[in-house]
């Protein structure tokens, strides 16, 4: 049984928090909780190992108010929170394992309770699993010296590690600029090769366009002006 799964062990519901955001295990996300109804789910949390589910919600096209039944979303857990004085709290939270939300609760509580479903990728051969994840970290990592290029900041290389493929999966989906339906999308794989043949796919679109877009960065910075047009 993996870590996250032990953190999950015995729960098959939770508090719901939709979000207009995809949430993956293992990614970082700061919250500031101000609703009413969000600061008693932490505080009703605090007996639950402090874990909630976050699920993607697009707010401009939903009817119900809810993420739809079968939505993949990922349960988060508190790392950290700092209750300020009128009640609001700033909150690190980390994603643990995906869901899938299997039906809504009446639990009497002003915020969303669904019942869900734990997964986590399928097994797969790590020999299988090596030579693509090496081809998507060295991908990434080519994206993001050009993006510190662009930007004009030296920046620090996000922790993605190399030797887990399925971690690393996540971590580059969460870090790449990527539309919140193609995130959904990538959650809801649960084959690690699949996903990351389709980061692949995707960082070689985007890696030779932002490689030159940040030589003619460096070369108007040099010279003063380049014979280039940067390309959106």
């Amino acid at each position: 049984m993996s870590e996250a799964s032990e953190k999950v062990l015995g729960i098959n519901e939770l508090p719901l928090f939709p979000l207009q955001l995809v949430l993956l295990p293992n990614e970082v996300l700061p919250l500031h909780i101000f609703e009413p109804r969000y600061r008693q789910m932490l505080d009703d949390i605090e007996l639950r190992r402090n874990l909630f589910g976050i699920a993607y919600f697009d707010e401009d096209g939903g009817i119900t108010g809810r993420p739809p039944v079968g939505s993949v979303g990922c349960a988060a857990e508190i790392r950290e929170k700092s209750l300020l004085p009128d009640g609001r709290s700033n909150i690190v939270t980390a994603g643990v394992i995906r869901f899938r939300v299997l039906e809504y609760l009446d639990t009497g509580t002003p915020y969303l309770t669904c019942a869900v479903e734990f997964f986590e990728d399928d097994l797969e051969n790590p020999d299988d699993l090596e030579p693509i994840a090496d081809e998507v970290f060295d991908l990434f990592e080519r994206i993001a010296k050009a993006a510190f290029k662009l930007s004009g900041s030296r920046g620090t290389f996000p922790e993605i590690p190399r030797t887990d493929p399925e971690r690393l999966s996540f971590l580059v989906t969460a870090a790449f600029n990527l539309d919140d339906d193609v995130k959904t999308k990538l959650a809801e794989i649960t084959s690690t090769k699949e996903r990351l043949t389709k980061l692949r796919s995707l960082l070689l679109q985007a890696v030779d366009k932002m490689e030159a877009n940040a030589e003619i960065i460096k070369a108007a910075q040099t010279n003063g002006h380049s014979k280039k047009k940067i390309d959106y």
